[in-house]
């Protein structure tokens, strides 16, 4: 039953070793634990403090990258219309070009077909040339085998010169 009922002796010692006990712990103890304790309070609030300020970095380099990809956006779509603007015009310039070029070939192959008709007339017309001066010829010489014909046709001719000549007078 001592635990229970401490005789007097023990309950002075157990407050002495407690009061010494206690007055070192408040000396060197309690401020050391209450610095640590300090000291942990400051970390976690700088902690928070900083994952606050973390939080708002992130939040607005979301936003400066939102509009960063929204402006990227509008170049590649103003890029796009440019480009396809662009595509248009060159197309529509090697058209025209295409259809000048047409044009001028065909103007060139008018040319000359024209000329290779003036010449193929041309090469008739002398050919037929040759052919009523050959066929002539041999009329001629037909009709005129004999040296009596010839001299007949001849008076003819002058007959008719000196007529004509008589007339335009």
């Amino acid at each position: 039953m001592d635990l229970v009922s401490p005789s007097s002796g023990l309950l002075f010692w157990m407050t002495l070793v407690f009061l010494i006990v206690f007055f070192i712990l408040r000396k060197w103890g309690f401020p050391v634990i209450l610095k640590m304790s300090s000291d942990r309070k400051e970390y976690i609030d700088g902690s928070i403090r900083k994952a606050k300020e973390a939080h708002e970095k992130l939040a607005n380099i979301q936003k400066e990258s939102e509009s960063i990809l929204q402006e990227a956006r509008e170049k590649q779509a103003l890029i796009l219309k440019e480009a396809t603007t662009t595509r248009e015009t060159i197309v529509s310039q090697a058209q025209d070009k295409a259809r000048e070029e047409a044009a001028r070939l065909v103007a060139d192959a008018k040319i000359a077909i024209e000329n290779e008709k003036q010449n193929a007339l041309r090469e008739i017309r002398n050919q037929m040339t040759e052919l009523s001066i050959n066929i002539s010829e041999k009329i001629l010489r037909d009709k005129l085998s004999s040296s009596d014909v010839q001299m007949d046709y001849i008076n003819r001719l002058l007959d008719d010169v000196s007529s004509s000549n008589n007339q335009s007078n």
